[in-house]
């Protein structure tokens, strides 16, 4: 499914270069790797959870890579560890939010250009319709605007947010682009039983708004796709919406047991092809990379993970008292003196 009109233009038409195909593998055996050592994580008592996203590589970086952080901004879920590491954002900071030592993270949202982590299903998408129609606000020249993206996953789709963020993005046409994982699965219910039609995507033309259905396991495809949303939001025609086709191939969280919802056989067969071993294929098939390459990459990738274990595990509790400085605009008297009362028990600890 394609029904974005506009053609691809500038960066958006420019093929990957060798050297942005070998900067690709690298991101995402680093995400891979980070990934599968946060369950590890969490089995050691080091994070008390974590939303893996084994198999969904090639969506979350390929869709990464594509974001200006000069000027746009993303809004994520709970699940876009890959989307950060891609942005460049410190992973000790980001990974704070699965330590439970910070609400959203440590790290700077407005440096990083990346939202603070949103727990609630559905609940970045409004927020980010809200930054882009702001773009079109704020922009007086005519240039080029910043754009938005956020993202959800097939099950989020069907939340009321989703509906009404997608109209007030047409109608204002705020430069916002939804990107859709649909990972096969709303937790343990499959897509095809509670998204109407099968295709996220599809639902796009309700509103007005052009979209695309690509295979989300094919990392340069990801990027082309990404790229070309963003020129078109970019030059002020509105929202497009992005429907990744990928799988995922662990459990919803940490806390969840997909073999009471699903077979291994039925894992396996409907997660298709490692996009991380596919891309693998392509770049040796096309003498772009070699096993040295590879060898290099994995090896930095754990060298990575080691450093960000070592971060996370150095983080302190937060004081408790925090939430009186900045939950509260105001606070009660009631509130003061319970305050007070924590900071002096907590003096004497």
């Amino acid at each position: 499914m394609d029904t974005l009109p506009l053609a691809a233009s500038g960066d958006a038409a420019a093929p990957l270069s060798p050297g942005q195909l070998r900067e690709l593998y690298s991101l995402m055996v680093a995400v891979r790797h980070l990934d599968i050592s946060a369950i590890a994580w969490q089995r050691q008592g080091i994070i008390p959870g974590y939303a893996p996203e084994l198999g969904q590589e090639a969506a979350q970086v390929g869709s990464g890579y594509a974001v200006d952080t000069t000027r746009d901004f993303v809004f994520p879920t709970y699940r876009e560890m890959g989307v950060a590491r891609t942005m460049g954002v410190d992973m000790v900071a980001y990974m704070s939010t699965h330590k439970a030592t910070w609400h959203g993270g440590l790290y700077d949202p407005m440096e990083s250009r990346l939202a603070p982590i949103q727990a609630v299903v559905a609940g970045s998408v409004p927020h980010a319709v809200g930054w882009a129609h702001g773009q079109t606000l704020d922009k007086k020249d005519g240039g080029p605007l910043g754009v938005a993206m956020t993202y959800f996953g097939d099950g989020a789709s069907s939340q009321g947010d989703v509906h009404e963020a997608m109209n007030f993005a047409a109608v204002m046409k705020a430069p916002v682009v939804f990107f859709v994982q649909n990972n096969g699965w709303a937790i343990s219910v499959p897509t095809k039983r509670q998204v109407a039609g099968g295709s996220v995507a599809a639902r796009a033309a309700g509103y007005g708004i052009p979209a695309l259905q690509i295979d989300g396991d094919d990392v340069e495809a990801v990027v082309e796709a990404t790229r070309r949303a963003f020129a078109h939001a970019r030059s002020g025609n509105g929202p497009v919406l992005i429907e990744a086709m990928t799988y995922r191939r662990g459990p919803h969280s940490t806390s969840d047991d997909p073999g009471r919802y699903r077979s291994l056989n039925e894992e396996r067969d409907g997660a298709g092809a490692d996009p991380l071993e596919r891309f693998r294929k392509r770049l040796l098939a096309d003498g772009i990379a070699d096993e040295a390459f590879f060898a290099e990459a994995l090896a930095a990738a754990k060298a990575e993970e080691e450093q960000i274990r070592t971060g996370i595990q150095a983080l302190g509790p937060r004081p408790g008292t925090e939430m009186f400085d900045l939950v509260f605009q105001e606070t009660t008297p009631a509130l003061q003196a319970q305050a007070a009362n924590w900071r002096e028990e907590s003096e004497h600890v």
